[in-house]
């Protein structure tokens, strides 16, 4: 859904200006593109992340990634919002890695921002990334290829 950050609630617009401070610590030398993000764990405590690009392109880290693996290394794995921010007057979404890391960790909310408009996105995890590769993906394959190794057991006895 699209708004203005006036529509956020008090925390939620903290939570912007969060990301957007993040932007600062931005190393984004090559591309010059700033992006913030402030992640909200389950415990509430707020964990800022940004881009740091690199020579080598495929070694940049993105903002949303910056702040799941500080979170991960601290020891929380259930989050409740994640904010990204960067300079463009339009709201810009995750690229497609961080959608998949973000989803990792379940369905939550997003607020994508800027720093030179008061437009705002808000969205989830699952509304990013619809019909994800999930852990439950993975849990559903186990359970599913135990029930095709029985089947087949039991076939071999006949």
């Amino acid at each position: 859904m699209t708004t203005t950050k006036a529509n956020l609630t008090e925390f939620e617009q903290q939570l912007v200006d969060k990301a957007i401070g993040a932007m600062e610590n931005a190393y984004c030398k090559y591309s010059n593109f700033k992006v913030g993000a402030a992640l909200v764990c389950d415990d509430g405590e707020i964990i800022i992340g940004a881009n740091h690009e690199n020579a080598s392109y495929g070694a940049t880290i993105c903002a949303e990634r910056s702040a799941i693996v500080t979170a991960l290394t601290k020891g929380h794995r259930k989050f409740k919002y994640i904010v990204v921010a960067t300079e463009l007057e339009a709201p810009c979404s995750p690229c497609g890695v961080c959608r998949q890391v973000l989803i990792e960790f379940g369905d939550y909310k997003v607020i994508l921002g800027s720093s030179t408009s008061d437009q705002i996105i808000e969205t989830t995890t699952y509304e990013l990334l619809p019909y994800a590769f999930t852990p439950k993906s993975l849990d559903d394959h186990e359970k599913e290829t135990e029930e095709r190794k029985h089947h087949n057991d039991h076939n071999n006895k006949e």
